[in-house]
């Protein structure tokens, strides 16, 4: 079969072929629809980010990926027949740590999929039992595919580390890939008002589109007073910061409501700073880290997704076939047509 895979002594990243894998016991082999592609992809290639449990030396990328069940093993659990609809959580439990063996949350070695083992970047992919979501006959499978990730890791972050609740002013920095998710989540929480940040024209229309009220350039010498505006006076409840940009947090941080706070969901090995300490302390904000999101978090969505009540399907930037995966992880790197996500089909 067809797979992506990296080589990562060297980071040379190629489609080749190799063998269709086999399922152990508890694991079951996925026929793959369809594989969204992440900038976190594109970074495992540049070296940007590294696998933490990886040390196979080559991994099969895809961390988005739903399929049909093509085979079980002997020990997989009734329910999963082959044909079944699927998509694949982004990682699994270690099984290893203090809180697995007590069985215990959350995995304190958490595994990622197509970082730490073979992905979804392939035509047939293995999956433990326990890592599948079952998606109904309405939800198309390049619309599942993307759920663990570009749309659990905003869901996760607005509703659960924030707890947005409605009517709370929400800002969203960074409308790319994850960003413009965010924007739908907080509508779909009642955010309001929710004002999307970044400074490209294009990624501000789609935050209109999406949902936003108010779309703002961070460079405009006019911004705070923006917020002002929107907001009442008060600024903003609940901050986001997707980008991963220093100065995306520190102008967050200056237009925080009393008691409001900022969340940073895009990675960044930069360290965190706050340039008026005093006055962040006073107004009684608060800094959450976050990463990623949880099983739960993606059954949520999907059950959302399906029955219409979040539409993913301007999401879906364009569909790009396996063997030419190289090239939709250039043209995401260089947003060539400012894509949201590029899908790989088998």
């Amino acid at each position: 079969m067809l797979a992506g895979r990296l080589h990562l002594d060297d980071r040379r990243f190629a489609v080749e072929e190799v063998p269709v894998p086999e399922p152990g016991p508890d694991e079951v082999l996925i026929a793959v629809q369809a594989a969204g592609v992440c900038l976190s992809d594109v970074h495992l290639i540049d070296g940007t980010l590294r696998p933490s449990f990886n040390t196979a030396g080559v991994v099969t990328l895809g961390h988005e990926v739903a399929g049909v069940v093509h085979t079980v093993g002997s020990a997989v659990p009734a329910g999963w027949a082959p044909g079944t609809r699927v998509a694949l959580q982004a990682g699994q439990t270690c099984g290893q740590c203090a809180n697995c063996v007590r069985h215990r949350s959350p995995c304190q070695q958490i595994r990622t999929r197509g970082v730490d083992y073979d992905g979804g970047w392939a035509e047939f992919a293995l999956a433990r039992h326990d890592t599948l979501v079952a998606i109904p006959d309405t939800l198309p499978f390049d619309q599942a595919s993307i759920i663990p990730d570009a749309v659990s890791t905003p869901y996760a972050a607005i509703v659960v580390t924030a707890g947005v609740r409605p009517a709370q002013s929400v800002g969203i920095w960074g409308v790319g890939g994850l960003g413009v998710h965010g924007v739908r989540v907080a509508r779909l929480a009642g955010a309001a008002p929710i004002i999307a940040v970044d400074p490209l024209p294009g990624a501000r229309e789609r935050a209109l589109a999406a949902g936003a009220d108010v779309a703002l350039d961070p460079t405009d010498p006019g911004f705070a007073t923006a917020v002002a505006a929107a907001t009442g006076g008060r600024g903003i409840d609940a901050a986001f910061d997707f980008a991963g940009v220093a100065a995306v947090r520190n102008q967050a941080a200056t237009v925080l409501a009393p008691g409001g706070q900022l969340v940073l969901v895009g990675l960044t090995a930069e360290p965190i700073t706050v340039a008026n300490g005093t006055l962040f302390s006073f107004k009684g904000n608060v800094l959450r880290g976050h990463y990623g999101s949880g099983a739960s978090h993606v059954e949520d969505l999907i059950r959302l997704a399906g029955s219409g009540r979040l539409d993913l399907g301007p999401s879906i930037s364009a569909h790009i076939p396996l063997a030419d995966a190289a090239a939709a992880v250039e043209q995401l790197e260089h947003k060539e047509g400012d894509p949201i996500r590029l899908i790989l089909v088998p």
